[in-house]
């Protein structure tokens, strides 16, 4: 399974009262799609505020967006958690809906060793057919899986790929030895490029939602031996990956690039608690990325 370089982590757009707008989600798939480039979606990842969907509503989202898509689009489906047994029950489910692979996150809170991270994630797999990415978010899950930990599960068969957020040097490691249909990816935006040069294979963003046709042109550049382009194009649009997570003080994703949205015409809608919307300063800023 190829889900392609730029593979966009999908905002879950909500209404006035904080539920699901499907006629806005029907128009961000569309738009991710066509005019930001988008190869592949994750649905229901942490920017589409996993932590406060209900399984009804991941459901619901991974059907509606496969079906939009309508091959256009690999559609990934975001079935982990800390809960092995949910982790396996989600992910059978997404297979009967059809999507064309899963994202397990590395499970949070109850902190496993590594050990019992392979055993997590091999349990899941032995589970499912579909193809399966692992996903090392250690600033939020409280641990990191290891380089070696991420090896060995990348033997097993349909365990295909990594979304590593750990830094360019886990990424550089684990390039460095797994097999070549392995398919590491940076969880960071403005990683990207340093970890294409580094035997990554591409970027699952948060940023592909306002700049992805910029995204996609710099990873093809990079990629068809244009690094001074790739470069040109990383060096203009690094206040927006820095901004959208900085903006000016710390700001918990999704809630900027929402607000960015919003300012492309696409009313995505606030996000639900404990998550909060930008201030009024925090627009301005986000707005000024921008301009």
């Amino acid at each position: 399974m190829d889900f392609g370089r730029l593979i966009t982590a999908m905002v879950t757009p909500f209404d006035g009262d904080g539920e699901i707008n499907w006629d806005v989600t029907s128009q961000l798939v569309d738009y991710l799609i066509e005019e930001q480039k988008s190869e592949a979606l994750v649905v229901c990842g942490t920017t589409g505020e996993s932590p406060t969907l209900s399984d009804e509503e991941k459901l619901q989202l991974f059907s509606f967006v496969l079906e939009k898509a309508n091959g256009r689009c690999k559609i990934i489906a975001g079935t982990g958690s800390n809960n092995t047994k949910h982790s396996i029950h989600l992910t059978k489910e997404a297979e009967k809906i059809g999507v064309d692979g899963v994202l397990l996150v590395v499970p949070y809170y109850n902190k496993p060793n590594q050990e019992g991270l392979y055993q997590h994630f091999s349990a899941i797999a032995s589970e499912t057919s579909l193809p399966v990415m692992l996903y090392n978010v250690p600033g939020r899950t409280g641990v990191s899986m290891s380089v070696d930990t991420t090896l060995r599960l990348a033997k097993i068969s349909n365990i295909v790929a990594t979304k590593e957020c750990a830094s360019v040097d886990q990424v550089t490691l684990i390039a460095s030895a797994c097999s070549d249909d392995f398919r590491v990816y940076t969880g960071d935006d403005s990683a990207g490029l340093a970890s294409l040069a580094v035997g990554g294979y591409g970027i699952i963003s948060v940023a592909s939602h306002v700049v992805g046709a910029q995204m996609s042109e710099m990873i093809y550049a990079y990629t068809s031996g244009n690094v001074q382009r790739a470069g040109e194009i990383h060096r203009q649009l690094f206040p927006i990956f820095k901004g959208l997570f900085e903006c000016p003080q710390p700001l918990p994703n999704p809630s900027a690039v929402k607000y960015a949205l919003s300012l492309r015409g696409l009313p995505v809608g606030g996000v639900r608690l404990p998550l909060i919307s930008p201030t009024e300063a925090e627009g301005v800023f986000i707005e000024a990325l921008f301009h």
